[in-house]
């Protein structure tokens, strides 16, 4: 779309659903935001290991965010030609099929109420990595999926009837938003359910077997697809892109660097490098695919931090504390020997894959000092993902890093001094939705921001020793 004077015009609506907020962010061809709008959502923790959203206040959520984003536009909201929703992977719902009424709540990708039910995968977890590209974990869908058959009344009524679908949010979500109700799936979204087959790029058979998970899945499609249209305020978008979070953020600078490892530092915290398909499912890595269109599959390998951003709300809720305290970044620099700290905050994810560990301080030190070993396991969980995937293809030559916790100077440094490697801070915040902009066709590229080089610190090199014998000594323990 050209206005007279032969400039594109066109108009991109990026919809990120997250763990604490639903986000809008209205984009122009050239990948500027013109407008956001944030709602915040609840988070429910009924039980311990339980995270759960309430799946309507979340859509409303979503609806809200959309329509405040708009409503700023003016005449300019007749420019937008395509739709993108980004939602958290292995996060799950049940609904009706005929009234795409929830059945269930959203479970959280945080949520381990299955652990104890996947430890009878625990022997065919290689066999799985080799068909999904994940190894066995309640973080995934599948043990929820199971656990809302056996347990929600409401499900196991709209599966007698035929009426029951379960899957993805994102699969839900964009039924939901859309006019025609079509219930698809993205390979992001799919992939993080332990039942999609990453080769097949479809459901597998003999999984939906072994976790006795009947055929009322969503219809699996590539990442660019027609979801249908979105129609809210006099305006119909089509929805062209769905994936998960992680997976748009790693497009949020345009096609993702090969010689790159792109780390989202969020609640979690996520490692992402492009790879060649002849590189699936090696190491104790996971493998995904991130972006499947007519022409082209892009395929990433991919380690998970569980504790990041959840690790200091842990901490801030144990001390009575602020999880971002003002003097974060001083503390950081000051602090030259804090305590270590074991962080099994939502589980240990890759490469370990330990679904319960409970979390510990090794040595003594004031809350500052306490702090910063909060910060450091995070750092210590990422190099030792980077460890494994060192392993299974070339080192990187540089660390591009997004997120909240990205903001923080102190911590960026601290990580190119830990890995030797120079880290480059994304200077867009808004990860996930700018990616989602790219995908659906606005020009992103631009300043690479701010660059932190190593300096050495053999201390630093020297706790993380220090702490991988901990941690392996915490997990043999077990």
């Amino acid at each position: 779309m050209k206005s007279e004077t032969g400039k594109n015009t066109a108009l991109f609506l990026a919809i990120d659903q997250g763990g604490h907020a639903s986000r809008a962010l209205i984009f122009d061809a050239q990948g500027k935001v013109l407008s956001k709008h944030f709602c915040d959502i609840a988070t429910e923790t009924p039980q311990p290991g339980w995270v759960e959203h309430d799946a309507e206040a979340l859509v409303a959520s979503v609806q809200m965010a959309m329509e405040g984003a708009v409503a700023t536009l003016g005449s300019q909201k007749k420019d937008l030609v395509a739709a993108g929703l980004a939602t958290q992977r292995s996060s799950i719902v049940c609904w009706d099929r005929n009234t795409r009424r929830a059945l269930s709540k959203v479970i959280s990708w945080r949520d381990v109420r299955g652990a104890d039910a996947m430890k009878a995968f625990e022997a065919q977890a290689e066999s799985i990595h080799h068909k999904t590209g994940l190894y066995p974990s309640p973080h995934y869908g599948a043990s929820k999926l199971r656990w809302c058959l056996d347990h929600l009344p409401d499900v196991k009524a709209a599966m007698k009837k035929g009426e029951l679908c379960f899957g993805p949010l994102a699969s839900f979500l964009s039924a939901r938003m859309t006019e025609e109700g079509q219930v698809f799936a993205d390979p992001s979204n799919a992939g993080r359910t332990l039942l999609w087959n990453i080769a097949l790029q479809d459901w597998d058979p003999h999984l939906l077997e072994s976790f006795q998970i009947p055929i009322a899945l969503p219809q699996c499609v590539p990442t660019r697809n027609a979801f249908g249209h979105i129609s809210f305020a006099g305006q119909k978008i089509p929805l062209k892109i769905v994936t998960g979070d992680q997976a748009a953020a790693l497009f949020h600078n345009g096609m993702p660097q090969a010689d790159g490892v792109y780390i989202n530092l969020g609640t979690g915290a996520f490692l992402q490098r492009v790879m060649p398909k002849s590189h699936l499912n090696t190491g104790r890595l996971l493998s995904s695919v991130v972006l499947s269109q007519a022409d082209k599959t892009v395929y990433a390998l991919e380690g998970t931090v569980n504790g990041a951003g959840a690790a200091l709300a842990w901490f801030a809720e144990i001390e009575e504390t602020e999880a971002w305290p003002k003097a974060a970044g001083q503390w950081i620099e000051a602090e030259k020997n804090p305590p270590l700290f074991i962080n099994g905050v939502g589980g240990l994810g890759s490469p370990f894959w330990v679904p319960k560990m409970e979390s510990r301080f090794v040595g003594n030190g004031g809350l500052p000092a306490r702090y910063v070993a909060v910060i450091e396991s995070i750092l210590f969980l990422i190099r030792a993902n980077l460890d494994e995937m060192n392993q299974v293809i070339d080192a990187p030559k540089k660390l591009i890093v997004s997120g909240g916790l990205s903001t923080l100077d102190a911590l960026c440094q601290r990580l190119a001094d830990l890995t030797n490697l120079t880290v480059v801070r994304s200077p867009e915040s808004e990860a996930t939705a700018r990616g989602l902009a790219f995908l659906l066709g606005a020009s992103v590229s631009g300043e690479a921001g701010q660059s932190f080089l190593p300096v050495g610190d053999t201390g630093l090199a020297r706790r993380y020793e220090h702490w991988l014998q901990e941690m392996k000594m915490a997990i043999r323990a077990l």
